[in-house]
């Protein structure tokens, strides 16, 4: 890896502020939204708004528009990315005095929130089409991989700050345990104002993008980019053997992981762990996810930049056995102070292997794309990728209530009714449980017979294919991944 040029480094700062705007919306609808769901919510329900994710991983259908339509004056990347942070800006300022009165409602109405956040990760999504295709341009062609630790910490700076800090400031219980004197029922932060507040920061940034920073005149070979011939290009690229392989591994790769990552942290809150203490061991994450980035970015170099993704593939599913271990045995509350040390270490581990593989797959992805279809061809990549973590979640969400049983016992007299039912298992079914005089008894958590199987299926698929195509991937010469443009 070549040493840091000061254009360089301007790049890799305007790269991570790009990616810091995303990851904002990103970190609601992927993070904060579903927790704060989860009280009225089945966890069927909050499969529904996962939905509202699904335009990140299916940008590939309109980025060859994003790669083939821009204004020759304004900068092929700027064309779109100071309109769309515009529209984001106005979005979320308008979000901020509408959304959280549909979160507050007894129950909220999923199907206008998945549409109003599937709007906003439409436009995220496609800001991020044009950044990807300008990163391989902005950094020089030593310093590609730089490319992936600026999404990584990007990324996760606006994850972080949309998951973790919103949650934190959001909660009443960490301002009085944290942060007051005296005990009030006011959070320190509120949705509304996290929104407005995102949507003016989105607006001074797309201005000092606009007026101070100078794009370079389009690749020669891309000048005559017609909308139709991309698309003609992104077939192409779609029907090499190589490529098709990549994106089968993309589909499968992330199955074993995705009860953990779509059902862990809920579990958790679920059990007694309070939304503060969850903030903080995410808090406490957060500079290691940032040092897994760059650690990863210098090893995914060269003729291996696969192998990293390789092996923290095991780390990451021994992890997901190490949660199920602990939701099973999680201890009454309150929780020691040893137990929640314990909890944030295997936290901040299972993160850390996660950054390995996502910088390690992005580095690789930044190595075999075409500059002159940037965009489209890092699309291709990334959304194939992020698909094969969304696809899965709803269903898993789903199984959940589907495996789990569940009754609800209410005391009359020297007898007791039992209902039975699924809708036991969320905190909404609880608390109307609770109203009758009840008690929910679960006889079987769909949690974890969920984990066992996606964890199963991920050893399975990782020795019959992920890990032998891998590896021949990484071994295909870098110009057998281009075609021509002619």
């Amino acid at each position: 890896m070549a040493p840091l040029t000061r254009e360089d480094k301007y790049a890799i700062g305007l790269l991570i502020i790009l990616y810091l705007i995303q990851g904002i919306p990103i970190g609601l609808a992927f993070g904060s939204i579903p927790f704060l769901l989860k009280a009225r919510l089945s966890y069927s329900e909050i499969g529904v708004f996962t939905l509202c994710t699904y335009p990140y991983s299916l940008k590939l259908f309109w980025s060859p528009i994003v790669d083939s339509v821009f204004h020759p004056g304004l900068g092929r990347r700027k064309s779109w990315i100071v309109p769309i942070q515009t529209i984001m800006g106005c979005l979320m300022i308008w979000m901020g005095a509408n959304a959280q009165a549909l979160l507050d409602a007894p129950v909220p109405d999923v199907t206008k929130l998945t549409a109003i956040f599937t709007t906003l990760v439409f436009f995220a999504a496609t800001q991020d089409i044009a950044v990807d295709g300008w990163a391989l341009t902005l950094l020089s062609k030593e310093n590609l991989s730089y490319a992936s630790t600026c999404q990584t910490i990007g990324l996760n700076s606006g994850y972080f700050l949309s998951f973790t800090v919103f949650l934190a400031l959001n909660s009443v219980e960490f301002a009085n345990k944290y942060w007051r004197k005296e005990p009030s029922d006011i959070p320190l932060l509120s949705l509304g104002a996290y929104l407005q507040f995102w949507g003016i920061i989105c607006f001074c940034v797309t201005l000092g993008l606009l007026f101070l920073k100078k794009e370079e005149p389009p690749h020669e070979d891309s000048a005559d980019l017609s909308l139709g011939k991309v698309y003609r290009i992104m077939w192409r690229i779609c029907q090499l053997k190589h490529v098709q392989s990549l994106c089968l591994v993309h589909l499968v790769s992330k199955i074993g992981f995705q009860a953990n990552d779509a059902i862990s942290s809920l579990k958790m809150v679920e059990k007694g762990l309070g939304k503060e203490d969850l903030a903080i061991a995410v808090l406490i994450d957060f500079p290691c996810q940032i040092v897994g980035g760059w650690l990863a970015a210098r090893w995914s170099v060269g003729s291996h930049a696969l192998r990293p993704w390789l092996y923290a593939y095991w780390v990451r599913l021994g992890f997901c056995l190490v949660f199920v271990g602990i939701i099973y045995w999680w201890p009454q509350p309150p929780l020691t102070m040893s137990f929640f040390a314990f909890l944030v270490l295997m936290s901040v581990l299972s993160s850390f292997a996660g950054t390995i593989q996502f910088v390690g797959v992005s580095a690789f992805h930044t190595q075999i794309a075409d500059p002159v279809i940037g965009g489209t061809y890092m699309t291709v990549n990334v959304q194939i990728s992020n698909l094969g973590g969304t696809w899965p979640r709803y269903f898993v969400l789903k199984g959940v209530d589907l495996f789990s049983v569940a009754t609800c016992s209410i005391p009359q007299g020297e007898d007791n009714i039992v209902l039975q039912g699924t809708e036991c298992v969320s905190e909404h079914g609880m608390a109307q449980c609770k109203e009758l005089g009840g008690t929910c008894i679960t006889e079987r958590d769909g949690f974890y017979t969920v984990s066992w199987i996606c964890m199963t299926l991920g050893v399975i698929i990782f020795l019959a294919y992920i890990g032998p195509a891998a590896r021949r991937l990484q071994a295909v010469p870098p110009q057998k991944w281009k075609v021509h443009t002619g």
